[in-house]
């Protein structure tokens, strides 16, 4: 028997639907940017992870190949201080982050197609111009052993996702693979702190706000 006409339950169910997709879709006009920064960040330190896992940096003809693992590295420069970071793999080992036209070290976010540095093309990695963030303090430690504030902080994963802090000058596959939850703290000049935990072993990334 053919019958035309929808029941009362499917009404219903495609009423709540369209409800959830238009919530969905809605933008969110009471931002904060403090958060803003702080989700993309921990965001980002997961997609460093992923890159990492999938992309395994290993070769027997390079004797140094674990200082071209996948990294998130934070950086602090000029007066006033501007805080911006980057994601990207030291395919030359030089310890710098090689961006320009034709340089294939920087990640591409998957989501916008533009490079994970601070430039021209991608604003979002500026932490004090895009967000204000006038602060960034990590209790990471740097590859020489020094405690800094953001210069030269570093999260880096290996092939099955452990994060060190650090990866340029490391001796072994092994140095600077971190032992105990690294901290990364971002202060914004009026919504407040977010401080960003990083787990050893596993990389977990979780964020808090205060």
């Amino acid at each position: 028997m053919k019958r035309f006409a929808f029941t009362l339950l499917e009404l219903v169910f495609v009423i709540i639907v369209i409800g959830i997709i238009a919530v969905l879709a809605m933008p969110n006009l009471s931002t904060n940017p403090l958060k803003q920064a702080a989700e993309q960040i921990a965001g980002h330190i997961r997609y460093t992870q992923h890159l990492a896992m999938v992309d395994d940096k290993y070769n027997d003809k390079n004797s140094t190949w674990w200082r071209e693992r996948w990294q998130i590295r934070f950086y602090e420069k000029g007066t006033p201080d501007n805080y911006y970071y980057t994601v990207f793999s030291d395919k030359d080992q030089n310890t710098n982050v090689d961006y320009g036209a034709g340089k294939t070290e920087v990640a591409i976010d998957p989501l916008t197609s533009k490079k994970l540095h601070v430039s021209d093309d991608n604003k979002n990695m500026d932490l004090t111009g895009t967000y204000g963030i006038v602060n960034v303090v990590t209790s990471c430690l740097t590859e020489d052993g020094s405690k800094v504030t953001a210069n030269k902080g570093v999260i880096a994963f290996d092939e099955f996702g452990r994060p060190y802090n650090g990866i340029s000058n490391a001796k072994t596959q092994s140095d600077y693979l971190l032992t105990q939850s690294c901290t990364i703290e971002f202060q914004h000049k009026s919504e407040g702190n977010a401080t960003i935990t990083i787990q050893p072993e596993t990389g977990y990334v979780s964020v808090v706000y205060k």
